[in-house]
């Protein structure tokens, strides 16, 4: 095996839980640094927006590492969708492909369905929701939260922080209600 096919496998969880695991006590060794990827866009705001904003008025070059951070995670996708791709469709379990079916989904060729994610349906009133207001209430989300679900969920419930917990249980809470009751109702219109 070559390492193009080692590494477009998916790795075990008992490979990849331990080094997702092992990025808080690292991050806390090498600093004290806090690992979170939506704070990002706050420093990316104070270092390009030269406004006297209170809220972008910090040393956010202090936080330079997680931008490095970031920074490698759109190469490793770039690398990831352009060398490692899987020429075959994605492979749905027979009874939610029926599911989707009833909403007219049916292209399974890409990560997302094309059906659902693409330039025209962002102008129905289904992709509009899905991909504006969804987006508009992940970003409300994150920041009234307090950071994102990697955020709390890995670096605050691994440093027992009660916020992160109870963020966490909510991220939780509001996954299952929008899988199960509003994603079926926006997928109808």
């Amino acid at each position: 095996m070559n390492i193009i096919e080692f590494i477009s496998q998916p790795w075990p969880w008992y490979v990849a839980g331990p080094l997702i695991g092992l990025t808080v006590p690292i991050l806390l060794l090498i600093g004290n640094k806090s690992f979170g990827i939506s704070s990002n866009l706050r420093h990316i705001c104070a270092a390009c927006i030269p406004a006297k904003i209170p809220f972008f008025q910090y040393d956010w070059k202090k936080e330079a590492w997680n931008l490095f951070f970031v920074v490698g995670i759109v190469i490793g996708g770039f690398i990831a969708a352009t060398f490692l791709t899987n020429p075959e469709p994605v492979l749905v379990n027979q009874q939610l492909a029926t599911d989707l079916s009833a909403y007219g989904i049916t292209n399974y060729q890409n990560i997302v369905p094309e059906d659902l994610f693409n330039w025209n349906s962002l102008f129905s009133l289904r992709g509009f929701l899905l991909m504006v207001v969804g987006g508009f209430l992940v970003g409300f989300g994150t920041r009234y939260a307090g950071g994102c679900t990697s955020g709390h969920a890995i670096m605050g419930l691994s440093t027992l922080q009660w916020p992160s917990l109870i963020a966490t249980i909510c991220f939780m809470i509001g996954g299952f209600i929008m899988a199960n009751l509003i994603l079926p109702l926006i997928l109808s219109l």
